[in-house]
């Protein structure tokens, strides 16, 4: 999909437009409570929506379909981005009304990382076909150690990055406020709050290796890839609070997104063989069977996921 430099410049606009009045409307720090992230939610997932129904215009189904398939299994593995957010609120006791601003700023860091990725793995893909059996079978790891290990989760402050960033710049272990630096005794220093975003944005560093490479596996094309990201991931803050009091009852969801990266990671491979590309309905009737399937079995369920995750031992 060959795609004009200006259809670049209005996406990347309308994201950064969008990201301006989040901020602005959020300057005051306060407490999302569920009606205002439902809200919220629901407009996010409206521009995401309307995007794709923007390229079917532009472009036709298959390309608005490739889009969607790429939105939802984004916007299904960013449920598991909230459980993770939430481990890392809960273990540095971030204040509810400064978790809005952690994960904006994160969100943006994760915007960028995620443009990197997704042309270098662009490039990869298209200079060294057998780079397509090395993702997909990463994707394939990924999804067994998500079904299988889920839960194994490393504590936010003993993250190699964390720990990193604790001793290469100075950090008063305190809050101050909103703010991520400060001056202690006349000494600029980090606040405990920098520390949580770059915890957030280190987890999300391996979250973003994932997703990226399972939306590869639908289409190589930049620009749809990347739209897919951004509009998903512009709705992860809404999501953890309208999530984040109810990520105990998907205690079954984990499955099904296993079983999502294993479809990428076969997908990526079957691209390179004799059999081809999947079709977009099929791919898009996977993903939609197998994230209801996940969510109706953990709710009949009725278990309750222990909180917080167990450590590694």
């Amino acid at each position: 999909m060959l795609v004009p430099w200006w259809a670049w410049v209005l996406v990347m606009g309308a994201v950064a437009l969008m990201l301006a009045v989040d901020l602005f409307l959020h300057r005051d720090n306060h407490v999302i409570g569920f009606r205002e992230a439902a809200t919220w939610s629901a407009v996010w997932i409206g521009a995401g929506l309307l995007f794709g129904a923007l390229l079917w215009w532009w472009q036709g189904p298959d390309v608005a379909g490739t889009y969607y398939a790429g939105y939802l299994i984004e916007k299904a593995l960013s449920v598991d981005n909230v459980f993770v957010f939430a481990m890392v609120f809960s273990a540095f006791a971030v204040p509810e009304a400064l978790r809005h601003k952690v994960l904006f700023w994160g969100v943006v860091g994760a915007l960028v990382m995620r443009l990197v990725f997704i042309f270098v793995g662009v490039e990869l893909l298209e200079t060294f076909f057998w780079t397509a059996y090395v993702f997909g079978a990463f994707l394939i790891w990924t999804g067994y150690r998500m079904a299988f290990r889920h839960g194994e989760q490393t504590p936010p402050d003993r993250n190699p990055v964390v720990r990193l960033v604790r001793r290469l710049v100075p950090t008063d272990p305190a809050y101050h406020g909103d703010r991520f630096f400060t001056r202690v005794r006349g000494r600029r220093v980090a606040t405990l709050l920098f520390v949580v975003l770059i915890a957030v944005e280190a987890t999300d560093l391996i979250f973003a290796i994932d997703s990226v490479a399972a939306v590869l596996a639908i289409t190589t094309s930049p620009f749809l890839v990347w739209t897919a990201n951004a509009f998903a991931i512009l709705g992860l803050r809404s999501l953890y609070f309208c999530l984040a009091g109810l990520l105990r009852r998907f205690v079954h969801l984990h499955y099904g997104l296993a079983v999502l990266l294993a479809f990428a990671g076969v997908k990526l491979i079957l691209a390179e063989t004799p059999v081809g590309k999947l079709p977009i309905p099929l791919t898009l009737g996977v993903i939609v069977a197998t994230i209801a399937v996940s969510i109706v079995w953990s709710l009949r369920s009725g278990v309750v996921m222990t909180w917080p995750p167990r450590e590694r031992g």
